[in-house]
């Protein structure tokens, strides 16, 4: 039985409303909005861009404020500073999808890797891990970029992913075990595998918008750093004049 045409418009009516509520969202953010009041509504679209080479800087920066402990767990072990920038500078855009979650400052909070196995005469697979800034925690940003990589992987015709993560990693366990992953715990590691379903009008669809709106959303938050910035060397200047003001008066 051939599936109605009307669920897959249906569908992307409702990712586009969603869109365009979480731009109105954004909007509020200028007139006064906090944003714990933004944080408690539910059902938002998360802005989540896919990276590149040029954020390079804030990929080292973010994993780089990450504890020793946080290390741990991302990694597998407590990852020098070396590690980490060995890690960053290995890191193929080309080949693989990044993804990273921005707060006003442009800085990194949240980030995921999707290592992407496209294999000869093998069935394609993927592989997710994901760190969050200590202070950025409790939001759901883990779970929203499993689900972003999730629809990534889809596309690119990947329909396993595969996670690995230390046992006493309790949120990366737990994200994996809700986005309905095996998961085979052995000792002090825990393996997750997931079956993805194949790729439809409605994941591109998805994918195309999410990227859309991340792309604006990063727009938007440059414009203003931009803005503030300005401000605040005006204020520098004005506070400059008015100091040598004082001087020449005395």
């Amino acid at each position: 039985m051939r599936e109605n045409p009307y669920n897959h418009i249906m569908t992307l009516v409702q990712t586009l409303a969603k869109t365009t509520l979480e731009g109105g969202k954004q909007m509020l953010r200028f007139t006064g909005v906090s944003q714990e009041q933004l944080r408690k509504t539910e059902g938002v679209l998360i802005p989540i861009a896919p990276l590149g080479e040029e954020h390079l800087p804030q990929v080292s920066a973010h994993l780089l404020a990450l504890s020793e402990h946080d290390r741990y767990l991302r990694f597998g072990y407590t990852a020098t500073d070396a590690h980490i920038q060995r890690y960053v500078q290995a890191l193929n855009f080309e080949r693989d999808e990044i993804y990273g979650i921005f707060n006003a400052e442009l800085e990194i909070i949240a980030m995921a890797h999707l290592a992407l196995m496209k294999d000869a005469g093998r069935e394609f697979s993927s592989e997710f891990g994901v760190s969050v800034a200590a202070h950025a925690r409790g939001r759901g940003y883990g779970a929203r970029l499993f689900e972003r990589a999730v629809i990534h992987a889809r596309n690119e015709k990947v329909y396993q992913m595969y996670i690995h993560a230390l046992s006493e990693n309790a949120p990366m366990i737990r994200i994996a075990r809700k986005g309905g992953a095996k998961i085979e715990r052995d000792g002090s590691e825990t393996e997750a595998f997931l079956r993805l379903p194949k790729r439809d009008l409605d994941s591109r669809v998805t994918e195309f918008v999410a990227d859309q709106y991340a792309k604006t959303n990063y727009s938007i938050k440059e414009d203003a750093k931009r803005f503030w910035n300005f401000l605040a060397k005006v204020q520098e200047i004005r506070e400059g004049v008015r100091d040598a003001r004082h001087q020449a008066a005395e």
